[in-house]
């Protein structure tokens, strides 16, 4: 189901939103979904009274009246982000107490919308955020830092509006959890300076990042900064958050697909995260186990999102890693086995991929074509230059909606 889709669904479910077109309004759209939440959202009120800012990756559509658009950054942010987040700010600060303010997230916003703290620049910012990535940090402890360096995550958002807030969320996180959602701008966050400041420790050290970032959390763990809203803050007592779209959506989909076509379908509930080359052995290894109990054809369904540590040299993405590394163990499935890998949002990584897909003949195919093992390329970070000599990327172009990434095990025969 499309970001659009998925906003018209919420807008005719919930009582919070029934009232929409009959309070003034302002609309904040950030994230790969932007245009197309924004777009869905612009029809439930009278042309041009639901004016605001959408900042994502691709506009491939004319945005409604009074909705401007800026192209941000993402994976890393960058001056249109920092614009962006700027202009939230001052949105959120003009409303008027009977106003709301109507946020719609999607997956990528936290890079899309940057509002370093004072002394920090974008080029600081930028520089942790490259730092964390590469050294495979995880959303929760990513986001801690984040937070902590920003005047718009973490409730700083909703904080700055007068009036109620009211947001809309696809999620790309494992969990849904909307703290995490675009690094929570509207919701209150746990995290503390202690949390962000011990995240750098444990990944890289405070001498590999930029002084202006490690000075401010210290003096933040020293209470010389004021904290992030916590539960409780009045600020952020008119704030109402909610998940409109998740992994299980895309996961539903894919179940109702195979079994049109005829397999037997279960999903793995367990998330698929971890460092994507050591989650491959123990996704097919669960995937073998859940394999026993299905008749034939099978399709094996999961879900998650891991972490690649870069240490090499090539290009790739999460899902090609762990497609890759899934290819020496397809034997525990069968003699007859398709594994794929992507991202919902069409994008793998710094590549044009969304993931890839290996089979019973990948590692026969690769040694006719002259390719070195699969470890060589993973030790590099190099899985896209494997799969593109063989012709088994999974390239879709972006899509207008993420909700994290899916896994696809097909079996057939015994």
């Amino acid at each position: 189901m499309g970001a659009g889709r998925l906003v018209e669904q919420a807008l005719s479910s919930s009582a919070n939103v029934g009232d929409l077109a009959e309070r003034p309004a302002r609309v904040i759209a950030a994230g790969k979904s932007a245009p197309f939440m924004a777009i869905a959202l612009a029809r439930a009120f009278p042309p041009g009274s639901c004016p605001g800012l959408a900042v994502g990756t691709h506009c491939p559509a004319p945005l409604p009246a009074g909705i401007e658009w800026l192209r941000g950054g993402h994976p890393v942010p960058d001056e249109a982000s920092a614009a962006a987040g700027a202009r939230a700010l001052e949105i959120a600060g003009q409303l008027e107490t009977s106003d709301r303010l109507i946020v719609l997230l999607s997956g990528g916003a936290s890079a899309l919308l940057a509002a370093p703290v004072p002394g920090l620049t974008l080029e600081d910012k930028r520089a942790v955020n490259e730092r964390l990535l590469a050294a495979g940090a995880e959303i929760q402890p990513l986001n801690a830092v984040r937070k902590h360096l920003s005047r718009i995550k973490g409730g700083w958002l909703a904080a700055a509006a007068k009036g109620s807030t009211l947001t809309l969320a696809i999620s790309d996180v494992v969990g849904d959890d909307l703290s995490v959602i675009g690094s929570g701008p509207t919701v209150p966050d746990r995290s503390r300076f202690a949390d962000a400041l011990s995240v750098i420790d444990r990944l890289g050290g405070r001498t590999a990042y930029p002084a202006a970032a490690v000075v401010w959390l210290v003096e933040g763990s020293r209470g010389q900064h004021p904290e992030t809203p916590k539960p409780g803050d009045p600020r952020l007592a008119r704030s109402v958050a909610r998940v409109i779209g998740s992994r299980r959506d895309a996961l539903d989909g894919a179940r109702r697909r195979a079994e049109e076509l005829g397999y037997a379908v279960t999903i793995i509930e367990k998330p698929v995260v971890g460092e994507a080359r050591l989650a491959a052995r123990s996704f097919v290894s669960k995937a073998a186990g859940t394999a026993r109990g299905l008749p034939r054809p099978a399709c094996i369904l999961a879900g998650g999102e891991t972490t690649v540590h870069v240490t090499g040299h090539g290009r790739g993405g999460r899902n090609q890693e762990l497609a890759l590394a899934c290819a020496g163990h397809l034997a525990d499935l069968g003699p007859a086995v398709v594994v794929a890998s992507m991202g919902t949002d069409g994008v793998d990584g710094p590549t044009d991929a969304a993931g890839a897909i290996v089979d019973s003949s990948t590692l026969v195919r690769a040694k006719a074509a002259g390719l070195a093992e699969p470890d060589r390329y993973l030790a590099d970070n190099d899985s896209h230059t494997y799969f593109r000599a063989l012709g088994d990327l999974i390239v879709t172009g972006p899509t207008d909606t993420n909700v994290g990434d899916i896994q696809v095990v097909l079996i057939e025969g015994e």
